[in-house]
C-alpha cells in the first residue's frame, strides 16, 4: 500500500486489506486521505465506478475511531432513493468493520424504522435533503440531540444537486443542521468531472470556514475510450442493431425520454432479446426487479433514462449504447464511465442516432469531448422562492419565528447572502430600496398574503399556509420540486408505475393499451378522481406518454454542432453509415463558416437565421428583433425563422442591435416558466419574474451572436430528412 494508506487508523487498514481483499487503493482514494483526515471541505472528482464513495468514507471511518466520534456523526446525502438503497448495504458493511452502524432514512422507509433511528441514532445516516427537512420540522425529533454530534456530511453526485433549486435546498438544510451541531461541519462532495470544480466547492462550503481542497482522479487521454457514432434512422432499426450487436454481452442503453425507453424495450423483446426498462415513472419494485435481473443475468439489455446515469450498481457492464444523444458532455462522460471497470477493458460508447438533429448533436458532443471540454455546473441565481420556502420551514421547525429570524439560520449561505443585502438587485430589474432587501420583501409578502401571521413580531403559520401545505399536502412544503399529475397504473395489487393522462387520449370510455416496463397492458378501468388506471396484460403493442421537453442546449454545444457542419472531417469515431449521415446533413444546410452567422432567404418573405446559439440566446434575440419590427415565427436551438422580411432587412436590424449590460430572457418565456415555479405564490411577482429572467437568459450567448458578422447565402436545395437505414444493417 502507498504512504497515504498508512495514515488511516490501523483497524481501517486491516479491513481494507483482509476484509475487502484490496492489494492497493485507487488513485483518487489515496489522494483523498490527507484532505478528508484534515477535516477540509473537499470535492472529490472522478468518473463513475472509480471508488469515490470509499475515497470519502474510509478516511471518515478512520476519524471516527481516532477522534472517538459518538452518536450520529456522518450524514451521507444522495439525490435518489434508489442510489441510497443501493449504497446502504455497502456502507453498513464498512461501518460494521469498526463496530459502528449505518442507517437509512427516506420516504420509502417504514415509520417503525424511523422511530428506531430517533431512539438510537446510527453513526452514519444515508438520506435525502427532503428527509433532512422532515427531521428538522418534525415535532417528534429532538434536533439538538439528533444532530449534536454531527461532524461531516458527504454529498454524493453533487453535480446532480448543484445545477437546480434542489441544490439551494440542500445547502439550506445543511446550514440549519450545522446550527444544531454547534460546529463547522465538514462537507465532502462527490462528483463526476465538471468544468468549474473550485467554484462548485466554494458553493458547497456555504458559510463554513476552514480549508477547501479539490481532489481529482488522474484522467487518461480521450483516446483510451472507444467511441463510435452511427446512424440507424428509427427506434425499430436501433432495436434490430442492438439485438444483432454483441449478443453475448451485457449492454446498458440510454434513451432521451421515458416513451422511447418503453418503445425500445418492447421492440427488443419482440426481437427475442432479454430486455428490461428503468425510468422514474416505473414503480420502485419494478425498477429494483429490473436492475436485479439485469445485474444477475448474463447476456441482456437494460434500457434507461438518466436514472442509471448516476452510480447505481447494476453489475459489470460490457457496453454502453446511446440512442440519439444526451444534451451535455457531462452526461456523456457520466454514462460512458459505467463501462471499462474490469481490468483489461476499455471504456466504450456507441451512439445510434435516429434523426438528423440527434446525429449532429452526437457529433458535436464527441467533438467537444475530444477537445477535453466539460460544462461548468452553475447553481441557478437568486433563489428567492427557496428563501420563501425556508422561512416557512423555519417557522414550522421552531414553532414560530421572530420577524427577521431567518437571517441567523441561512443568511450566510451563498444565494441568500445577496438577498439579505438591501443594495442588491436581480439583474437591475427590481426596484432598489435602501431600507428593504429582497429577503425582507419576501418575508413581508408572506405576511401580507396570509402565508404567515405576524403577532407583534412573532411569525406563525397563516391560513394560506394551512390551505396550501396543511394536512396531506404537508410534504409539498418540504421539497422544492413538483411531482407530475400522473395516473397510477395497477395490475391487481401490483403497482406497475405511472403515466401521463394524455396516454388515454382523453377518451375516457375507450379501452387503451399502454406500455410500461416494456410490457403491454390493456386498460380495464379508469378512476379519474383518484387518478388510477386498472390494467391487465395485453398481447398487442401499446404506447405511453409523458409530457414535457428536454433542457435547452447550451451555447457551447450548439457552436460545436456548427463547427461539425463547417468541418465534418473533425469528428472522431464515425462509422461508415455515420459518415454518410453527416454528409447528408452538411448538404442540407447552407454554406456555413466559422465565426459567422448565416442568413438564408428560404422564400420571398421567409428568412432563416442560423445562429447556433442555443434556445435561451435565441429567445432573447427574438425579442430584440421584434423591437426592430421583425416578426419571428419560430425558434429552436440552432436558429430563428422570420416572416415578412429579407436578409437585407435582418442584416440592418442586427447592425442596430448592440450588446448591453443586461440581456434578460423575454417576458413570454418567463410567463410560461412562472406557471410551473413552485412557491411562486409565496414571492412578490416582480421578484419572481426578475429571478426567472436572470435564469432563463444567456447573455454571453446573446452578446457573442450579435457581435459576429452575418452572411447571406442562397437557400439549400437538399432534402430535409436523412434517409433511414435498412433494418438488417449493423455497424
Amino acid at each position: 500500500m502507498t504512504e497515504p494508506f498508512e495514515r488511516l487508523h490501523p483497524a481501517v487498514q486491516h479491513h481494507v486489506v483482509n476484509s475487502l481483499g484490496w492489494a492497493s487503493l485507487r488513485p483518487l482514494q489515496s489522494l483523498s486521505i490527507e484532505p478528508v483526515l484534515a477535516g477540509d471541505h473537499a470535492l472529490l472528482l472522478a468518473p463513475t465506478a472509480q471508488g469515490k464513495t470509499e475515497a470519502a468514507f474510509l478516511p471518515l471511518l478512520s476519524r471516527m475511531l481516532t477522534e472517538e466520534w459518538r452518536g450520529l456523526s456522518v450524514l451521507y446525502v444522495c439525490p435518489l432513493r434508489a442510489l441510497l438503497n443501493n449504497l446502504h448495504p455497502r456502507l453498513e458493511r464498512y461501518a460494521g468493520f469498526i463496530g459502528r452502524r449505518a442507517g437509512l432514512w427516506h420516504g420509502d422507509v417504514a415509520d417503525s424504522v424511523r422511530r428506531r433511528i430517533l431512539a438510537d441514532p446510527p453513526d452514519v445516516l444515508l438520506t435525502t435533503p427532503e428527509s433532512i427537512e422532515v427531521m428538522l420540522t418534525s415535532r417528534r425529533v429532538d434536533r439538538p440531540w439528533l444532530f449534536g454530534n454531527l461532524r461531516a456530511v458527504v454529498i454524493d453526485e453533487l453535480h446532480a444537486f448543484a445545477g437546480d433549486d434542489r441544490g439551494w435546498h440542500l445547502l439550506s438544510v445543511l446550514e440549519r443542521v450545522a446550527r444544531f451541531a454547534g460546529r463547522d461541519v465538514q462537507r465532502v462532495g462527490l462528483s463526476a468531472t465538471i468544468g468549474n470544480p473550485e467554484a462548485l466547492l466554494e458553493w458547497l462550503a456555504g458559510s463554513s470556514g476552514g480549508s477547501r481542497r479539490v481532489v481529482a482522479a488522474p484522467q487518461g487521454p480521450a483516446a483510451d475510450a472507444d467511441v463510435r457514432v452511427d446512424h440507424v434512422g428509427s427506434i425499430e432499426n436501433a432495436a434490430h442493431v442492438i439485438s444483432r450487436l454483441h449478443p453475448d454481452e451485457k449492454r446498458l442503453v440510454f434513451c432521451d425520454s421515458r416513451s422511447r425507453v418503453e418503445d425500445l424495450t418492447y421492440a427488443l423483446r419482440e426481437a427475442g432479446v432479454e430486455a428490461w426498462a428503468s425510468h422514474s415513472s416505473l414503480s420502485a419494485v419494478e425498477r429494483r426487479q429490473a436492475e436485479a435481473r439485469f445485474a444477475e443475468g448474463g447476456s441482456s439489455v437494460i434500457v434507461a433514462t438518466s436514472t442509471l446515469e448516476l452510480g447505481i450498481d447494476i453489475g459489470d457492464l460490457d457496453r454502453v449504447i446511446q440512442v440519439d444523444a444526451p444534451g451535455t458532455v457531462s452526461s456523456f462522460l457520466q454514462r460512458m464511465g459505467r463501462t471499462g471497470r474490469r481490468n483489461g477493458t476499455r471504456r466504450n460508447y456507441l451512439f445510434l442516432t435516429t434523426s438528423r438533429d440527434s446525429h449532429l448533436l452526437a457529433c458535436g458532443l464527441v467533438k467537444l469531448w475530444a477537445r477535453g471540454f466539460v460544462e461548468p455546473v452553475v447553481p441557478p441565481p437568486s433563489p428567492v422562492h427557496i428563501l420563501a420556502q425556508q422561512i416557512l420551514a423555519l417557522t414550522l421547525q421552531n414553532g414560530g419565528l421572530a420577524r427577521g429570524g431567518w437571517r441567523e439560520w441561512v443568511e450566510g449561505m451563498p444565494g441568500f447572502r445577496a438577498l439579505a443585502d438591501p443594495n442588491y438587485t436581480i439583474l437591475d430589474l427590481t426596484p432598489r430600496s435602501p431600507v428593504c432587501s429582497a429577503g425582507e420583501r419576501v418575508e413581508g409578502h408572506l405576511v401580507e398574503t396570509g402565508f404567515l401571521f405576524d403577532d407583534e413580531g412573532v411569525l406563525s403559520f397563516g391560513p394560506e399556509s394551512e390551505a396550501s401545505f396543511g394536512g396531506r399536502r404537508f410534504l409539498e412544503l418540504l421539497s422544492v420540486f413538483s411531482s407530475d399529475p400522473l395516473f397510477s397504473v395497477r395490475y391487481g395489487s401490483e403497482d406497475v408505475g405511472r403515466v401521463d393522462p394524455a396516454t388515454f387520449q382523453l377518451a375516457r370510455e375507450r379501452a387503451a393499451v399502454l406500455l410500461l416496463g416494456g410490457r403491454p397492458w390493456r386498460v380495464t378501468g379508469l378512476d379519474w378522481k383518484e387518478r388510477i388506471a386498472y390494467v391487465e396484460p395485453a398481447q398487442e403493442a401499446g404506447r405511453s406518454l409523458w409530457l414535457g421537453s428536454g433542457a435547452p442546449l447550451s451555447f457551447a454545444v450548439c457552436q460545436a454542432v456548427r463547427d461539425v457542419l463547417v468541418d465534418p472531417s473533425s469528428v472522431p469515431g464515425l462509422t461508415r453509415r455515420g459518415t454518410e449521415a453527416l454528409r447528408s446533413a452538411v448538404d442540407f444546410f447552407p454554406a456555413l463558416a466559422s465565426e459567422v452567422t448565416t442568413l438564408v432567404q428560404e422564400a420571398p418573405e421567409k428568412v432563416r437565421w442560423w445562429t447556433f446559439a442555443g434556445l435561451r440566446a435565441n429567445a432573447t434575440l427574438t425579442e430584440r428583433l421584434a423591437e426592430q419590427g421583425l416578426s419571428v415565427t419560430s425558434r429552436d436551438n440552432f436558429g430563428i425563422t422570420l416572416r415578412e422580411g429579407s436578409t437585407a432587412a435582418v442584416s440592418l436590424a442586427l447592425e442596430k442591435l448592440r450588446p448591453t449590460s443586461v440581456d434578460p430572457a423575454p417576458a413570454s418565456l418567463v410567463a410560461e416558466a412562472l406557471d410551473g415555479l413552485k412557491f411562486a405564490e409565496c414571492v412578490p411577482k416582480d421578484l419572481a419574474m426578475a429571478m426567472l429572467r436572470a435564469r432563463l437568459a444567456d447573455p454571453d450567448g446573446f452578446r457573442d451572436t450579435v457581435g459576429r458578422p452575418s452572411s447571406a447565402v442562397a437557400a439549400s436545395s437538399a432534402e430535409s430528412p436523412v434517409d433511414p437505414v435498412p433494418p438488417y444493417s449493423i455497424p
